[in-house]
């Protein structure tokens, strides 16, 4: 993986993002189309505008397409898909294999969603991040963990994994968080990657279902590992789906 212009000082912050392309997306229905910059661009704006560093890993821009927008904010790196994994499970191999190269580089990271996530402000000079710093502080969404939806996403997962099952019940009520953003102390943040790692290359890479299982393996290791760490809703992330297009007291607008 390489980019022209990523350069990691001591202490660096990071938001960082996946972009795979050209293999069939089960949440949208459809194939992204390759080298299309304009799925991209709002995240790399709004990360370029509070000018902190960016980074998109992505398996299909040309060249010609990552000099014409790399600058000293937002950068591209080029990967190689692993099959075995739906992408938006196998980003998380990605996140980790980066980190632990650069780990003694970063002091703070978010990954993000990139096509429905917009950076509203920089949230490593806001209060709250700055006085938790043991957090994972990660999205949500206006809805409990039991719910129709997550029941059949997690479908695969509680087939193996044997407490699924009791986690479920015993988290029903509380909160539905959404992994389309997870950031905090590289301290935290890594390690809480390394485990969801685990967790789907033991129990995710067989998944026959119509679900791609990062919802649930998220929610259950958030929950049954970090549930004491965890921030989430405001001044994290906006309501998700609802499109509050004019907030400004959140972080991040999903959606």
């Amino acid at each position: 993986m390489t980019s022209n212009v990523l350069r990691l000082e001591p202490d660096s912050n990071l938001i960082m993002t996946c972009h795979t392309t050209g293999i069939y997306d089960v949440n949208r229905n459809t194939t992204l189309k390759n080298d299309d910059y304009e799925l991209v661009r709002s995240w790399a704006e709004s990360v370029a505008t509070a000018k902190l560093k960016g980074i998109i890993f992505h398996n299909n821009f040309t060249t010609d397409t990552c000099q014409k927008h790399e600058n000293e904010h937002i950068s591209f790196i080029k990967i190689d898909h692993n099959p075995r994994f739906n992408p938006n499970v196998y980003r998380y191999f990605v996140y980790k294999n980066f980190l632990k190269r650069h780990i003694n580089l970063i002091k703070n990271v978010f990954v993000t969603d990139v096509s429905d996530v917009v950076l509203i402000k920089n949230p490593f000079v806001e209060t709250t991040f700055i006085q938790n710093p043991t957090a994972i502080f990660c999205g949500d969404e206006p809805q409990a963990l039991n719910n129709e939806w997550m029941k059949a996403h997690a479908a695969n997962l509680r087939s193996k994994i044997t407490d699924y099952a009791q986690y479920e019940s015993k988290f029903g009520q509380e909160t539905l968080l959404n992994c389309g953003i997870i950031g905090g102390e590289i301290s935290v943040i890594y390690p809480f990657i390394e485990k969801l790692c685990a967790i789907h290359q033991a129990f995710n890479q067989e998944n026959q279902t119509a679900f791609t299982g990062d919802m649930g393996a998220f929610n259950y290791l958030a929950r049954t590992q970090f549930d004491s760490q965890l921030k989430h809703g405001t001044p994290i992330n906006t309501l998700f789906k609802k499109y509050e297009n004019q907030r400004s007291d959140c972080w991040f607008r999903h959606k």
